[in-house]
């Protein structure tokens, strides 16, 4: 059981299902009620998931023992590219949960209608 959260991608997927579902409901508390602030919501979200997830693969290589020397060697630009394009894949995982997480967000206005 431990091997199947450390080595394979189970904790990430779960992780980045679960930050898929958070970060718009997050977003919504700071936001006001609306179609504009909707789509405000889903633009900041998926910014902000994309950004966490790359920070999320980055950490994930130092938690598998790679040394930050060697992490670093191919310079920050080439990093940010390539953990760039890591967080891009993991739109696999998060959008379509950001997406209904987004959709069921009207539900909850109160002064708002959709």
């Amino acid at each position: 059981m431990g091997e199947l959260i450390s080595d394979s991608l189970f904790l990430p997927a779960l992780v980045l299902a679960v930050l898929g579902f958070v970060v718009p409901r997050a977003w919504a508390k700071l936001l006001p009620e609306g179609v504009k602030p909707l789509l405000m919501n889903a633009f900041l979200s998926t910014v902000v998931l994309f950004s966490l997830s790359a920070i999320f693969f980055f950490c994930l290589y130092l938690w598998q023992g790679l040394p930050m020397a060697e992490l670093m060697e191919p310079g920050v630009a080439a990093n940010a590219v390539f953990f760039g394009r890591l967080g891009l894949i993991a739109a696999i995982i998060w959008a379509p949960i950001l997406l209904l997480s987004v959709a069921g967000l009207p539900r909850k206005w109160v002064k708002e209608t959709w």
